[in-house]
């Protein structure tokens, strides 16, 4: 059967234990549970201890991976507890599939344009965060391998920063942990990149549903005897648009929160990071410091402007509907009909959006007030070091 997502998305959705109402959901999550609660105790563990290092930038550097796992926990938990609303958009993108079913070659045409844009789209996140995990993970080892003070193992920088019950002691054991936070490092940035991917291919097709209504509602409200067509009705129209209001509030009440989360982390991740770049310019290891976090600090910054990126065109993409009704020719039409046409102009006054936790609405000015926040706590940073 067609659908917007991808097989890549699928498949990582039933890894990560987000696709509802599957058997094998409940031992994918029990694993991300104990998993990435392991790592976290580690993580935090290294960032207690070490809160009064000299090196400072090691600290932001373990800081910035542990929330970056920790937003990957709180994205999937906020998934698994509402499954109900994800199975509901699944059932209504295969409806919406079903429906175009239909001959119609405009909508088959926007159907098969968004499904093609929504899978390179996620190819794109998701590579790039890979790719991520490869530099950052390649720039530990070059600081390792340019270091002469890092012979013994214990003292070999790690790909993330964590506290152990027991010493590195020999070259063995610290190859293990190396290749194990590969591992745990790798799967995290598939975590929140199929997470992301998720909400830009929702935007992605309940933005197709939306062309699909505007050229429906021309064609309804047409004097070329032509374009007229029995599915085409009132009713048909009034139910699309309603559908799409439920889509996109679904939308928002899957992603507010998790929204919310994101922008709160990110914005300390971005600051963390930046500290890292600006303090390492004039460190002996600047390249392989650079090559550690430059692609990562972009992945971050990618994925607000991805959140935000979505809200804007959603809540752009909404005002089309009530444009589109507007620029038809309702009003050489009876009045019992260009009366719902009305209704329509009217509750498309009111923009559907995503909300970061139903406070406020996510847009490019938002992101702007997330890289102008970032900043500040940057040089906030710079001035007290």
């Amino acid at each position: 059967m067609k659908t917007t997502l991808s097989r890549l998305v699928r498949f990582n959705l039933h890894i990560y234990g987000i696709w509802p109402y599957v058997p094998s959901t409940v031992l994918f999550r029990l694993y991300w549970i104990m998993m990435l609660s392991t790592a976290q105790v580690c993580q935090y563990g290294y960032v207690v201890v070490n809160i009064h290092m000299d090196d400072f930038s090691q600290f932001m550097d373990g800081v910035s991976s542990a929330m970056a796992s920790s937003l990957l926990y709180i994205k999937l938990v906020l998934l698994w507890t509402n499954q109900r609303i994800f199975f509901d958009l699944l059932q209504m993108m295969s409806a919406d599939w079903q429906d175009n079913i239909i001959p119609s070659p405009y909508n088959s045409r926007i159907m098969m344009k968004t499904a093609n844009v929504a899978r390179r789209a996620s190819r794109w996140i998701i590579g790039l965060q890979i790719g991520a995990v490869i530099t950052y993970s390649a720039g530990v080892l070059a600081a390792n391998v340019g270091n002469p003070d890092r012979v013994e193992p214990y003292k070999k920088e790690l790909i993330l920063k964590m506290a152990f019950p027991f010493n590195i002691s020999t070259n063995s054991i610290y190859v293990a942990i190396q290749s194990v936070q590969f591992y745990h490092l790798f799967l995290v940035a598939c975590g929140i990149t199929t997470i992301n991917s998720l909400l830009v291919t929702l935007v992605l097709h309940v933005s197709g549903q939306i062309d699909i209504l505007r050229e429906r509602l021309m064609k309804a409200f047409s004097k070329n005897e032509t374009d007229l067509t029995d599915e085409i009705t009132i009713q048909t129209l009034i139910i699309k648009h309603q559908r799409i209001i439920v889509f996109s509030e679904s939308i928002e009440n899957l992603y507010t929160y998790i929204a919310f989360m994101m922008l709160l982390s990110d914005t300390l991740i971005i600051c963390c990071i930046g500290y890292i770049i600006a303090t390492s310019l004039d460190d002996p290891n600047a390249a392989a410091i650079l090559v550690k976090s430059v692609l990562f600090y972009i992945t971050i910054n990618l994925e607000a402007f991805i959140y935000c990126l979505s809200g804007e065109y959603l809540s752009a993409k909404s005002k089309m509907i009530g444009n589109a009704a507007y620029d038809s020719l309702w009003y050489d039409f009876p009045a019992k009909e260009s009366q719902i046409i009305l209704f329509i102009i009217l509750r498309s006054q009111k923009r559907l959006t995503i909300t970061s936790g139903k406070i406020m609405d996510l847009s490019l000015e938002r992101f702007t007030s997330v890289i102008k926040a970032s900043a500040s706590y940057l040089s906030l940073l710079l001035a007290m070091t």
